[in-house]
């Protein structure tokens, strides 16, 4: 007969406890229930749980503190860390201190059971690791769901070697990630590198990269080592890589391939030893589709995607990220720090942030600069960020989702089927037919502003009968 499990909780919230302790057994395992850490250390001497759960934040010994004496005394334990303060400190220390998950507060009851019943499944695959050794990390703040999702992805690694493409728009904060990923990794005590693909003329990017030798071109006064040299046995950051011309990304798939290279106007092979993290705001499978990114260069680089949500989908965010920058800022520029009425953050929340995190931080360097007050208050804030949240918050249901919704309710009432399908081919005729007209037929221009490839567009044409 095989043996229940049982699972130990520490955590100083009652209610919590009580909680985890009703899921848990109403899942046929055993649980026991501690109010803090150190009565669950001292139970460790006589007892051998399956799983551990802990909060960070207790009276006395602290969540970290038991999960590196859990690492030493169980190794083969699985330890889920739950915290209402999550942070990427908290998420790194957690997972590179080996800890089988991190769950930020508040959280579904029914994913904490998935993921204690995971870590149950996989109680002799958890290995041992070594705290990350406090690493001072550039600021990436974020609780929300989505940002909880990065600093996961983070966590799980950091000790790898693999190559990683973070993707999303312009302002999200993906040269953060790619030095937190850095400085979380194996190559940390080397150097990270980066350069932009987008701000360097073509002509120069390949030397840049590269480097050069004397005589190579006109100006080329001394041999120049390039970025893959002086990112040897550390990390090369790459960002705006859809915007790196055909050539050069032939030449980078060459060093991805082989880990060799030649330097401009040299004969002789550099063996180099690189981390790539590459970042785009394109979607690359489009630019593959309009021919303007290599599809064997995409595999390459395809290894772990990480995509940073824009900041319109991480509103809860916004309060934390303008006090970390009025903070820093006031640091900086050595002024009283300013704080936001709840009018101004509602504001704040409300509007669409097409420039994401950088817009919102350069906000906050305007207000602190020209508020000549200690509080930010609703007139404070700049027009078009006021005029934008006023449309939203009075908008409502605009009249093509009024129209569409009377569609969806005749559709269901006549019982004419499965909706999806319909629908999608009705959307999708009406996208292309005005996006066609606004460029006069020109299918490629059409497509761009869809968002799809010429290939696509082409190909939604003839399936839906639009050829005409």
């Amino acid at each position: 007969m095989e043996q229940i499990k049982e699972v130990w909780i520490a955590d100083d919230d009652k209610s919590i406890r009580w909680m985890l302790e009703k899921a848990v057994k109403k899942d046929g395992l055993k649980v026991r229930l501690f109010s803090d850490a150190d009565q669950l250390i001292v139970a460790l001497k006589v007892g051998n749980p399956d799983l551990v759960l802990s909060d960070i934040r207790m009276p006395g010994t602290e969540g970290l503190d038991l999960l590196a004496h859990l690492k030493k005394e169980k190794p083969s334990t699985p330890v889920i860390i739950m915290t209402a303060y999550a942070d990427l400190e908290k998420a790194v220390s957690s997972f590179s201190g080996g800890a089988f998950e991190y769950m930020p507060k508040p959280f579904d009851v029914s994913e904490m059971m998935s993921v204690i019943r995971r870590g149950l499944r996989n109680v002799d695959d958890v290995e041992a690791s070594t705290e990350a050794g406090g690493i001072k990390l550039p600021e990436i703040v974020g609780s929300s769901t989505a940002m909880q999702e990065v600093f996961r992805s983070i966590g799980r690694l950091s000790g790898s070697d693999m190559t990683v493409l973070l993707t999303g728009e312009s302002g999200t904060g993906k040269e953060l990630v790619a030095r937190a990923l850095h400085r979380h990794s194996l190559r940390a005590d080397k150097e990270l590198v980066a350069i932009n693909a987008a701000a360097i003329p073509k002509d120069l990017l390949e030397s840049e990269l590269f480097g050069h030798e004397r005589g190579a071109f006109t100006g080329a006064d001394a041999r120049r080592l390039g970025r893959f040299e002086q990112a040897n046995g550390g990390t090369l950051f790459l960002d705006e890589i859809g915007d790196m011309s055909l050539d050069l990304q032939a030449r980078l798939l060459r060093v991805l391939a082989s880990g060799e290279f030649y330097r401009v106007g040299g004969r002789e092979a550099i063996v180099t030893d690189v981390r790539l993290i590459a970042a785009t705001n394109h979607r690359l499978e489009n630019r593959v589709d309009e021919g303007k990114f290599r599809e064997d260069l995409l595999y390459r680089l395809n290894v772990i995607r990480m995509e940073l949500p824009p900041l319109r989908e991480r509103k809860t965010d916004i309060k934390n990220l303008t006090n970390y920058f009025v903070s820093t800022i006031s640091n900086e520029i050595n002024i009283p720090i300013k704080t936001f009425s709840l009018e101004a953050i509602r504001v704040l929340e409300n509007f669409g942030w097409p420039g994401n995190v950088r817009q919102l931080e350069n906000i906050c360097r305007r207000l602190m600069v020209m508020v000549p007050g200690k509080i930010i208050e609703l007139e404070d804030i700049p027009i078009e960020i006021r005029g934008d949240s006023v449309r939203q918050e009075n908008r409502g249901s605009s009249d093509w989702e009024d129209a569409f919704a009377v569609w969806c309710k005749d559709w269901f009432e006549k019982n004419e089927g499965p909706l999806l399908s319909e629908a999608v081919a009705n959307f999708e005729s009406v996208l292309i037919k005005v996006a066609l007209s606004l460029t006069d037929g020109r299918r490629q221009e059409a497509a761009k502003l869809i968002g799809w490839g010429r290939n696509t567009l082409t190909r939604k044409i003839t399936e839906l009968g639009l050829e005409d």
